[in-house]
This record gives C-alpha cells, structure tokens and sequence, in this order.
C-alpha cells in the first residue's frame, strides 16, 4: 500500500537548477504561495522562471540535496501580475525580448499582455523602438511558444520523448495533436525516428484496436523502412508476413500471415507499395524505393552503352599530358583514363595506394582539353574536402551540389533536378560505395542530358547505411565499364598501413611495424584497460612521441554501446582532452555534456541550419550527417551554441542538441569517406560479432594517412580477419541492369 501523502503547492518558478532536454526532467526552484522556497523534481517540459504552476506530489529527503518534492503532475498557470508577467517574457521565452523590454511590455498591457500578444501584437508599437515587424515577430513566437507548450506536455502526459516537439512541430504545426490522436503511428516515419513499440503504446493509451487497419498497414510501412536501414530494397513476401505478425503479436493477440497479407495488398492497391517477381521471388517495395532502383537500372544502363567519337586520337592526347611526370601512368591508369574519355558512364575502383587520385587527375585533364565543364563531388564534407585537396578543384558534397534543401512536410528536396538539371559535362563522384540508391538517383535525375559520369571507390569498403548495394550491384552486373587498380605502387609499398591494409582483405593477419614504423598493436583485452589506454594515447604519448595534437587523432570502434565502444571511449576522452573547467561553459543534454572546446559530429541531415564563412563572409544554409566540428562558445541566456564546421560557423539552438554526438571516438561506419593523420582503433572483447568483420576491419585501417594504432585482442583482429560475411541485402539492382535490354549507342562527336 502506497502510505505516501500526496499535496498540492502553489508557486512561481524561480530558477531551473537542472533540466534534461530529452525528456523534460527538471529540478526547479520556486517560490510557494506560503513564502516558502521549495525544490521541485519531475517532468516539465519546457519550464521557465515567472512561471506559475501548480504542483501534485509528495516530499522527499534526498541523501545529497536534502528536502524535494517530488512531482507527479503539475498544471501551468500563466502569470497575472506585472512583475510576473515580466520575468516570464524576459526569460529567454522569445528571441529579442530582453528582461528591460519584457518589462516595458508587462507596464504597458499589465494584465492584458499576453490576450495582446496573441490577437493584437501590432499594438506592440505603442512601445517606443518596437517596429511593426518586430510586433509581429514577438505576437508569432508567442504563439509559437504557447503552442509548442502544449504540445510538450501532450507528450509528457504519454511518456514521449519531448524532443520530438521541434520535429512534430515544424512539419505539423498547431495541428500535431489532433494528427497524433488521428493516426498515432505517424511516429515512426523515418522523420522522427520512433522505434513502433513507442507509437503501437501511444495507440492503445488512445484507445485504438490491436486488430485495427491501421495498425496491420503502419506495422507493413514500419518493417519495409525500418530495413532499409539494413540496407534491403525490398523484402520477400514470406520474410515480410512473418516479421510482421511478430511485430504485431503479443500476449492479448495473435496477428495472423493472412492479415498481413491482406495488408499489404491494401497497401498495394493504394500504390504505397509495390509486388515483383525478381529472380523467382515475391518482392516487396515501398513505391518510392522501387522507383528508385528501377529508375537507375534504365537510365545508367543506357548511359553504359553511350560512346564518344572525337576527330583527335584520345591516347595521342595522354602522352602528351604525361610527357615530363615524375610518376607515368600505369596501363590500367591509362586504360581507364582513355575508357572515360570515350565513354558515358565509367567505375573506376582500387585500394589504398593503387592510384585512384592519379588516375581522377588524369581524367580531369583530359576533361579540360576536350572543352569539358566538370564537378566533382564526394557523399560527405570530409570526402569533399580531401578531394578537393588532392586535385586542387572544389569538391562538394552530393547535397551541397544538389541544392538540398526542405519540401513541404519536412522532406528533402533538391533544387537541381530533372527540371533544373546541373551545368556541367561530366560529373566525377568520390567515394561511391557510401551512396544509396535514393541519393544515387537523385544525382542522376540532375545530370543533363549527354553529360558523362566518373563512379570512383573501393568495393571492399563497408555499403551504404542506407537501402541498396550500389557500388557493388553496379560491377556485379558486368554491364558498366569498370577498370579496378590493382597495383601497389612503390611509394605506397613503404607505408605498412598501406600494405596491411590490403593483407587484411586478402585474408591474412596484418603484421606490426618496427620501431620506425607506421602501424602498431597494443594487445589489451579488457574493454576498461582498451579504453584507458586509448585515452593515454590521445592525450599524451602520440602528441609527445609523434608531435601530432589531438584534432589530427581519431578514435575508431566497430560499435556504439558495447565494449570499447564510442559511448565510453567518448566520455573517457571528453574527461581526458576537455575536462570542466571554469573557463569553459557546457550545456548536459540528455546523458551528455556538450562543452566549449568539444568536438562534436552532425548525426542527421539539418538543411535549414544557416552557417557563415568568415573569412569570405559567404552564406548558406545545411549541416549534413557525419559533419564534425567544435563548440566555440556556449550562450545560456541565448540557450544556443556556436559550432565551428571546418569552415563554416553555425549556431544551434538546445533544442537542436540532439542532432549532435560527441565525436572523439566514432564508429568505422561513420568515418567512411574522411582520412586522419593519426588513427586509433579500438578493439576490445566484448564487441558485437556481427560489427567484427573483415570489411570493418579493411575499412578502418584504410582511414589513416600516417599512422595506425590498434589497441585491442589478437583473438578479435583474428576473428575479423577471417569473418569475410559481408551481411546479406535484399536488391535487384544488379538484376535490373543484366535484364535491361542494350539501347541503341548514342554518338556524339
């Protein structure tokens, strides 16, 4: 029996001591109606001091913090009087209203203050200094407020995340709970990124069947979605019914296969899915991943078949362009050099060291004589950026190059596209296996007619996270031109990383340097002393023996959570490179410390984040996942951030926090596409065996330019040395291509 004695206090809130951006958790200060200065601990979502509120709960003695009460549910009261009607608008509530003009606002309208600021925020003006456009900005974010407000404590009251409340807002505005309430299940669109179990436990709080439609079709969408993220295109009919009646049985029901079928041929018949018949199976397809994949098969195997004629012999123009280098190229270079002047669509592969780089500049030069407007691009900033420095031409990432941007309802769009095609001849891609068949598609869709593509990377490095196994189905269906640089080069050979890189993907153990070397193991088992010594490494013995600082050190590690995995390696490494300090402000957002002077990464594309390019002061908008910068400053009362991206400066507001991860240690997935000049890789026991394989290992070793460090078990760089399993992916990509019929060649001189 609960012998707890629940009671009611009265107040207004003074000061928040704490609180937990994620979920809402707080520790307030208030003022009680008695006089008295309480402590108050529970769910507020988004609290402000000069609030009033009224609180139901019960008291507590905390072993640290002594006497709290303990809220189980509270009410908010807007404010009556002037002063608290002041210190509410001045809180920080809405931008541009400092405390000295929150209160001129509260003298002016006293109690009808905010029946102003929601029906009539032109009177504002009365105010001497406050323009009509100001006005309305303060009446918009007023209302903004109220009703992001009560869309926080709807998800509160149901245990959601109150993060989502910027999500949901942006795309649905006032209309998000009664959208919620309608369909539930609106949740696990990719968009807010809500596991189903969260939104199927929002439907049966609101009353929904367990056997309804609408539940049967979200479970179909949420399986063939949640698995692009597996990398599948599609699913087999007899895989999805299945998966789907485990996802939709519990104790209270059992879901049936002829349900799910019934769904989706529900779904069908409404054109959100798609069936096929591939290589004898009975495919399922989201509609718009279908396309996709159906689109790229057309429209790359015609541009396979495309052929150039020119009045000059191309090979009489690369020795030319050879004459006097230090480095000729080899056969193969040539060969492929001279495939991609003749031809429409090229794939050029290798690993580390073969000479990929060399072979692009040759491309290039030969582009630029034969009159050619060319654009390089690369599927992250960091791949970008390293392009651009190895061949002196600007390279942009494939999002920057598209003109990404927003649609309505929060999806992607990109303003070059079928319509409003790119202006350019030719258009080289780094980095090709990290590109899924959506963004594939949506760079071709932007090629003009006629324009010639250069597909370059390494098909022994890690897919996609996302659907489709492009880079690979594209050379399994022997339907590209596809030259793969073999040879080692002799300058390459000197660097064991190099060379046990490619030890690795054949197969065998990589051997450790000597003294003088670039590549080295320390055997350590434990996930505690692996992560200890990491540390170390980072913070003193590389920096002392190898004069490299710790922004040119990157940690790596197959997993997220366990073992040496980058949750702990980050905390240890925040602690060891950036530890508090009264000269540093930081900002806890959910488990995490966010401190100036941290590196931290973009975890999800964000095009409407406006950055600045100081030293040219260019202007743009987009921070896109996988983009690693650092906090410069931390601004409280503004609740923002000032985060450096390379080049470009942008603030982030708290609310936005949880697109950002701490980023001294990431995983190998997240590296791909970017070099350091030092990397650390750690390897513990206690690692998930599906993340310890071959191609994780290849792919992380391939990272460092100057020195590689593995700190780990024997038994583990072993296993994944041996474990060449590279994860089944259901896609007919390569299907398509090899069933495509040859089109006519087209010529053009």
């Amino acid at each position: 029996m609960d012998e707890r004695e629940y009671v009611l206090i009265r107040g207004t809130v003074e000061q928040i001591v704490f609180y937990n951006q994620e979920n809402g958790y707080a520790v307030l200060r208030l003022a009680s109606e008695e006089g008295a200065e309480v402590t108050a601990t529970g769910t507020f979502p988004n609290i402000g001091p000069g609030e009033q509120v009224i609180l139901t709960g019960y008291w507590v003695t905390h072993p640290s913090y002594g006497e709290q009460f303990a809220t189980e549910a509270f009410e908010r009261r807007l404010p009556s009087s002037v002063r608290g009607i002041a210190e509410y608008l001045g809180s920080g509530l809405i931008r541009g209203v400092g405390q000295r003009l929150a209160a001129r606002i509260a003298e002016r309208f006293g109690e009808d203050t905010f029946d102003v600021l929601t029906h009539a925020p032109d009177r504002l003006t009365e105010i001497r200094g406050i323009t009509e456009k100001k006005a309305r900005e303060i009446g918009r974010q007023f209302i903004e407020q109220s009703e992001m407000r009560l869309l926080m404590d709807f998800l509160s009251e149901h245990n959601l995340p109150v993060s989502l409340t910027p999500l949901l807002y942006k795309r649905l505005h006032d209309s998000a709970i009664d959208a919620l309430c309608e369909n539930p299940y609106l949740l696990c669109d990719p968009y807010y990124d809500v596991e189903f179990r969260i939104a199927d436990g929002l439907a049966m709080e609101l009353g929904l069947s367990l056997l309804s439609d609408e539940r049967a079709d979200a479970g179909v969408l949420y399986t063939l979605t949640f698995n692009l993220d597996n990398g599948h295109t599609f699913i087999p009919m007899e895989k999805l019914t299945h998966t789907v009646c485990v996802l939709l049985s519990d104790e209270d029901v059992e879901f049936d296969e002829a349900r799910a079928l019934e769904s989706i041929l529900r779904l069908s018949e409404r054109g959100k899915l798609v069936r096929e018949q591939i290589a004898g199976r009975d495919a399922v397809y989201l509609r718009s991943i279908h396309d996709a994949e159906a689109y790229l098969a057309e429209m790359l195997g015609g541009m396979a078949e495309r052929c150039f004629l020119y009045d000059f012999d191309v090979d009489e123009l690369l020795g030319a362009l050879m004459e006097g280098s230090e480095f000729p190229y080899s056969e193969k270079q040539k060969q492929a050099i001279s495939v991609a002047a003749r031809s429409g669509l090229v794939i050029l592969t290798g690993g580390p060291g073969t000479g990929k780089t060399t072979t692009v500049r040759g491309i290039l030069q030969v582009f630029e004589a034969l009159g050619l407007h060319t654009l390089l691009a690369a599927p992250t900033g960091r791949a970008a950026k390293r392009l651009s420095d190895l061949t002196g031409i600007e390279a942009r990432t494939i999002h920057r190059l598209l003109e990404a941007g927003f649609a309505a309802g929060g999806r992607t769009a990109f303003a070059r596209n079928l319509t409003n095609p790119l202006e350019c001849d030719a258009v080289i891609l780094d980095e090709v296996s990290m590109v899924d068949i959506t963004l594939m598609q949506a760079l071709v869709e932007a090629l003009p007619h006629g324009a010639r593509l250069v597909l370059v990377g390494d098909a022994d490095q890690l897919p996609p996270v996302g659907p489709g196994n492009f880079l690979r189905d594209m050379i399994g269906s022997h339907r590209v031109p596809t030259i793969g640089l073999t040879e080692i080069f002799r300058q390459a050979q000197k660097s064991d990383i190099v060379m046990n890189a490619h030890a690795v993907n054949a197969g065998r153990m990589p051997v450790p340097s000597g003294a003088d070397g670039d590549f080295f193991f320390l055997k350590r088992s434990e996930p505690s002393a692996v992560i200890e010594t990491v540390a170390q490494l980072c913070a003193s013995r590389l920096p002392k023996h190898y004069g490299f600082t710790p922004a040119q050190i990157q940690v790596l590690s197959p997993a997220k959570r366990q073992g040496s995995g980058t949750v702990a390696l980050n905390r240890r490494l925040q602690e060891a490179l950036n530890p508090p300090a009264e000269s540093k402000l930081e900002k806890r957002f959910g488990d995490w410390i966010f401190r100036e002077g941290d590196r931290v990464m973009q975890v999800r594309n964000n095009y409407d984040i406006v950055w600045e390019r100081r030293e040219d002061e260019e202007q743009g908008t987009g921070i896109f996942n996988g983009d690693v910068g650092e906090i410069l400053q931390i601004f409280p009362q503004q609740e923002c951030m000032v985060i450096r991206f390379d080049d470009r400066i942008a603030t982030y507001t708290y609310d936005m926090l949880g697109e950002l991860e701490l980023a001294y240690a990431v995983t190998v997935h997240k590296s791909q596409g970017s070099e350091f000049d030092a990397v650390v890789l750690a390897l513990s026991d206690g690692l998930p065996r599906r993340l310890l394989t071959r191609n994780i290992l290849y792919t992380a070793i391939t990272r460092a330019r100057q020195l590689l460090v593995i700190v780990g078990s024997a038994d583990t760089v072993a296993y994944m040395v041996e474990n060449n399993q590279k994860g089944r992916r259901y896609s007919a990509l390569k299907a398509r291509l090899r069933a495509e019929p040859t089109p006519n060649a087209s010529v053009l001189g």
